[in-house]
């Protein structure tokens, strides 16, 4: 039939009015109403005052700079805004980042939060905000997408100059090797920029300066007039008049911030128009079961077990998928589908363990997508691989790290949701952070770490209590005291709370281990975006399959 993915139909299984679904939707009230809230806090741009101090300076806000610059109809997909939460941070570490469409074209939009310390690399966000730049510079450039810079920082906080000096480099060099590749840029200067924010337009391959508003200078005339003794004014010294007269750095002048942002349209205007490279691409078709069964799929307590496949048929186009070894491995989910119209190889967790045939079967369909040139989704819900003799003697090692060293060869792109846990080495199997996927996303349900804290203190619990075993058997010792016992319990017990904090999702997002915490409901919509830049340009698989298939 026209229209139709060339998937077979897979109907849903599951009755959802069952008390056990209705449990896992109840779960989510307060999940959800959390994260509303800290998206609130996220999107926040300072105090009621700093805000009015800033308009009546006649400037626009950070977010409705982003407003008028994307296209009427386009979303906006931001990226990291958790960076820093919850860590003696300012709202997304003073720094708004994310993808959106700009007189069509798909580009990655960098904003300073002037109304937040003058858009200072300040003290709480000087660490926090250089990593997100560079990550989402990487994600720009790995994706071939311009990045349009909306400029207005007063550099960096000298105090904190340890933090941010070495790491803030890759800002300016990023800048450059780009230019050399013929990944476009732009900066429009808002502002005032100073010392390294001035270097953000000097690198960028266009520059549009407000009149009577920008001021860029690698010193301010505070610096000169203790570097020189010359007493001068901003303006005289870096405003946009003189860049644009004298040293050339502004290549346009806009009389107010609405022009700025008219002619940084017409910037984007000028440049080659993208193309979608997916081969065949099919008609985008709604799943056949709607988004919000998601809630009732899965419980926020990660203990409790769900169907992956359940999951997946919510988001894939008419709820069609081509299974991969349905009757082999069946604790992995491997499948081919549509999502928006690409084309796609999903791995997802059925069951949180991966066994030895498992890790066979996910090493194959890696393969099998860079074969097809299709890029892989991976859902995570794992706590690692399989352990005891009988996987030992299966060939559990052999078999995971071909899984690992799979993903670590694959060439197409790779992008990871965790929805559940996602624990130790199955994180690298299913292509956690250090495996560099092109995005990575978390459900506020999800955690990452080494193993689970109940299963982490267990662990501790049970090695200390067989060195004291040992010592006691040794003579070395006498039986522990109560007081002893106590001690050791309570130390155990912070510890599993510590590793139960740093693995919530808000913890590893904060600490950019991610690339920000999605609701359930708008995962479908998240990947068609990432899948549509990472289409921009060609998709393609390893060459040489040797390296995928070593070990």
């Amino acid at each position: 039939m026209a229209g139709t993915v060339p998937y077979p139909v897979i109907a849903a299984k599951l009755d959802l009015r069952q008390d056990i679904f209705k449990g896992n939707l109840k779960s989510w009230d307060p999940v959800l109403e959390r994260f509303q809230n800290a998206l609130e806090y996220v999107s926040g741009e300072g105090d009621a005052r700093s805000q009015r101090l800033h308009h009546e300076r006649g400037q626009l806000l950070a977010r409705d700079r982003i407003s008028l610059l994307l296209d009427h109809d386009s979303p906006f997909l931001e990226l990291a805004p958790f960076a820093g939460f919850e860590l003696d941070s300012t709202p997304a570490a003073s720094l708004i980042a994310g993808i959106g469409k700009v007189s069509g074209q798909a580009c990655m939009i960098i904003s300073h939060i002037p109304s937040i310390k003058g858009g200072s690399w300040n003290d709480t966000d000087i660490e926090n905000l250089v990593l997100k730049h560079n990550r989402v510079t990487q994600i720009a450039t790995e994706n071939s997408l311009p990045i349009i810079g909306l400029v207005q920082a007063a550099g960096a906080y000298l105090p904190q100059q340890f933090k941010v000096f070495h790491r803030a480099g890759e800002m300016f060099r990023d800048l450059s090797r780009r230019s050399e590749r013929g990944i476009p840029s732009c900066s429009v200067v808002f502002g005032s920029s100073t010392a390294g924010g001035a270097y953000l337009p000097g690198l960028s391959d266009y520059t549009i300066f407000v009149k009577k508003q920008a001021q860029v200078f690698l010193g301010g005339p505070p610096l000169v007039k203790m570097a020189t003794g010359e007493v001068i004014d901003a303006e005289t010294l870096g405003g946009a008049d003189m860049h644009a007269t004298v040293t050339g750095l502004a290549d346009q002048i806009a009389t107010d911030e609405f022009d700025a942002v008219r002619k940084a349209r017409e910037w984007v205007r000028s440049l080659q128009p993208q193309r979608i490279t997916a081969p065949n691409r099919g008609e985008p078709l709604a799943p056949r079961y709607p988004p919000e069964d998601l809630l009732s799929l899965v419980n926020t307590d990660i203990r409790k077990p769900f169907d992956m496949g359940e999951v997946t048929l919510r988001l894939v186009d008419d709820s069609r998928m081509a299974i991969f070894k349905p009757t082999y491995g069946k604790n992995l989910l491997t499948c081919w589908a549509e999502i928006h119209g690409f084309r796609v190889g999903i791995i997802g967790n059925q069951t949180p363990v991966i066994h030895p045939d498992e890790a066979s079967k996910g090493a194959q369909f890696i393969r099998l997508c860079n074969q097809r040139n299709m890029p892989i989704v991976y859902l995570h819900n794992v706590t690692g691989f399989m352990v005891g003799s009988k996987a030992e003697r299966e060939a559990i090692i052999k078999k995971g790290a071909q899984f690992v060293a799979a993903v670590s060869c694959s060439k197409v792109p790779q992008i990871s949701v965790i929805l559940g846990s996602s624990y130790g080495a199955g994180n690298y199997a299913m292509c956690g952070r250090a495996y560099q996927p092109r995005f990575l996303f978390t459900w506020p349900s999800g955690r990452c770490s080494v193993m689970g804290p109940d299963q982490l203190a267990g662990v501790m619990q049970i090695v200390q209590t067989g060195s004291a075993a040992k010592k006691q058997k040794e003579g070395r010792s006498g039986a522990p005291s109560p007081e002893v016992t106590a001690k050791q319990a309570a130390g155990i017990e912070k510890f599993r709370q510590k590793v139960e904090q740093e693995s919530q999702a808000y913890y590893t997002s904060a600490n950019l281990l991610d690339d920000g915490i999605i609701d359930p409901r708008d995962t479908r919509d998240v990947l068609g975006m990432c899948l549509n830049v990472v289409y921009l340009d060609s998709v393609k698989g390893a060459e040489s399959q040797q390296g995928l298939a070593r070990l």
